[in-house]
This record gives C-alpha cells, structure tokens and sequence, in this order.
C-alpha cells in the first residue's frame, strides 16, 4: 500500500519546487530605522468603518496619531451600540453615522462607500477598527506604493497570536492564504490572480473610482480580494505583502472565535459549488492524512514517501512560523491544524446550505 503516501508526497513536494514559492516570506514591508511619525502624511485620508469595536478601537486611533502630520481620519460608526461614536469623538477625530443598511450590501463595504464621498486627498487608506499600526508603518506603507507606481499595496497585518488556540491555528491560517494567493503570483502583473489583505490598504482615490468605488464590491463577503481583482482588471498594479508594522489587537480567544471568523467566508472562498468542496477535501486529505497513515500502514516504501511528505510539509510551514516567532516543534501540528480548517470549511458549507451566506457582528447575510 506504499501508493497510500504519493498523492502527498507530490503535492508537498509540488509546493515547495513551485517556480512562485508560496511558502517564501520574502514579500514584506517593515519600517525604515529613526521611522518615528514625522513625515507629513496629509495626502492620505484614513477611512475606518466600526460597528461595536469600543474596545479595540482607542488603541487603533493612537496608532493613527504616530503615524505624522496632517493625517484626516474619519470613522464611519455603524450603528454601533457599544459608545464606539463617543470614544472615537473623544480622540478628535471626525465620525460619520452611517445611514441604514440597504439590501445587496455588506455593512462594511456600506460604512465605507458613504465615506469615500467624504475623501478629497490622493490617496485613501482602509483600516479596519483592530489593527494598530506602529510608528513609521504608513509613511514606509506610502513609500512604497509611490516608490513602484501602484494603485494598491495592502499588508497582512498580524494577528494575536497569545491564546493557545491562536498560537495553534493563526500562523497556519496566514500560511493557508498565501498558498491559495500566492503573493509573487498576485504582485505581478497577470490578471488571473489577485490579493489583497483587507486590514490595512492604502490605494489610490481616483483608482477606486474608476471602478466605481465600493458599489462595484456591494456583495462581495471576501472584499479585499475582490477589491485588489477590481483594480488589476483596471489595468492598476496591486501589491500585497506581510509585516510586523500592523497587528490586530482583536483576542481570538477560543476555538469559537476562529472558527466562526473563518467559517463566515470559506465557502465563498469556493464559490459556493459542492464540488470544489469535495475536491478541497480530497486534497486536504492526500496531504495531511495519508502521509500519516502511511507511517502505520504501508512498507518501507510507503514509510520512506510518508516521511518525505511530512519532511516537506514541515519546510513549507516553517518559514511562516519563523517570520512570526514560533518554534519550529509547531510544524508537527499542522496535520491537526489542516483538518481543524477543513471542518471550518464544511462548517461554513452547512451553513450556507441552510441559507445563510454569512454571519458577522450581529448581522446575518442570508443567500440571494
């Protein structure tokens, strides 16, 4: 039964001899040494939709005021029930209600159209309520996008990796992202393939409206991706890369939390087809199941493929639990984290099979 450890010898092996590499971390931005907030920035207007985030959103706001001089904000607080609106006019920074929800749109993708009006500078910077940025990441995030004439450069901010749970299942999660959207292949200029990292994105004013703003995204459940497709099939250049510049400081405490924050996109990450699902789960299967079974079950030949599997697994993930700081001993997880994601997958299945797209903040997306 030694043919029980090809299919994962071929597709781990297949990952890492990959032209693109997926598992590299060589796409990143960090900031310049002596960055301290002391650029003038008021060509960027910051937009942030916030909908009950009172307890992350004072440390992002402080964040913002490192970043230098002449940087308008404005938080688009929707319909929050919490004193998001208060806190944030405590910090002196503008905030727009936003107007009610109207059918066909995600409240994000809303909050941030009725801002949008609002902007009159160059370039716009998304940032989502949690994320924090250290001093000098939008001064060197500017550069960039200047420096290399882009339309959009978004960075994978970094997730809390504190709990147990988030320590097991975050760096395999920006892992995962990365060999779905490979970011070489996304960087370039092929239009097949497109990311874009919703956390933190700094784009061009008149790109985004060339496409008709945040109303050509109104449905969209995975909208930085579909907003960095929209922009290359623009004809703009895009770019996405990880940092250690911006973190989230949202706690993703228990193995609930996770599981719905994946489970609330992963189907439409398939596009809804059952069949994609199962060729997901076969995939997932021949990758981190039978390279372990095949240690019990198969000859010295299966023995030696199975091992070799595993062996390549672990270099793929290791370089992504470097960059993040963890040791190399949680390589041996990723079998176990692999089949916790696959049953987040079938789980967001089941829940669209039952009418309901999404679930996010309170609000239910129901199918169309």
């Amino acid at each position: 039964m030694w043919w029980l450890a090809l299919p994962g010898c071929v597709i781990w092996l297949g990952i890492l001899l990959a032209p693109w590499q997926p598992w590299r971390t060589r796409e990143r931005l960090e900031a310049e040494p002596g960055d301290g907030g002391h650029e003038r920035i008021d060509d960027v207007t910051v937009l942030i939709p916030a909908r009950n985030e009172a307890e992350v959103i004072g440390r992002t706001l402080d964040g913002l005021r490192r970043q230098g001089h002449g940087l308008r904000t404005i938080v688009i607080d929707d319909h929050s029930g919490d004193g998001t609106a208060k806190l944030a006019h405590g910090r002196g920074v503008e905030v727009m209600r936003a107007a009610p929800l109207p059918a066909g749109w995600a409240g994000k993708l809303w909050a941030l159209e009725q801002g949008r009006r609002a902007v009159h500078t160059p370039l716009t910077l998304l940032l989502d309520a949690d994320i924090e940025l250290q001093p000098g990441a939008l001064a060197a995030l500017r550069r960039h996008l200047l420096a290399g004439r882009l339309q959009m450069a978004s960075l994978m901010v970094q997730l809390r990796m504190a709990s147990p749970w988030e320590r097991l299942l975050i760096p395999a999660f920006v892992f995962f992202f990365k060999l779905l959207y490979p970011f070489r292949l996304a960087n370039g200029r092929t239009r097949w393939i497109a990311a874009g990292a919703g956390g933190c994105v700094l784009l061009e004013t008149g790109a985004l409206e060339r496409i008709g703003g945040f109303a050509a995204l109104r449905g969209a459940l995975i909208d930085d991706c579909t907003l960095a497709a929209r922009i290359k099939n623009s004809g703009g250049r895009i770019w996405i890369g990880l940092t250690h510049e911006a973190s989230s400081v949202r706690a993703y405490d228990s193995l609930e939390s996770i599981w719905n924050m994946v489970a609330r996109s992963a189907f439409t990450q398939l596009r809804y087809s059952a069949t994609l699902l199962a060729l997901c789960t076969v995939l997932m299967a021949a990758a981190f199941w039978l390279p372990v079974l095949s240690l019990a079950l198969t000859g010295p030949l299966g023995v030696a493929l199975g091992t070799a599997s595993l062996l390549a697994m672990a270099l793929s993930y290791w370089p992504t639990l470097r960059y993040y700081g963890r040791s190399a001993g949680w390589c041996l997880t990723l079998p176990v984290v692999g089949t916790l994601y696959l049953a987040m997958t079938w789980s967001s299945a089941l829940r669209y099979w039952r009418g309901e797209r999404s679930r996010w903040k309170g609000r239910v997306y129901r199918q169309t």
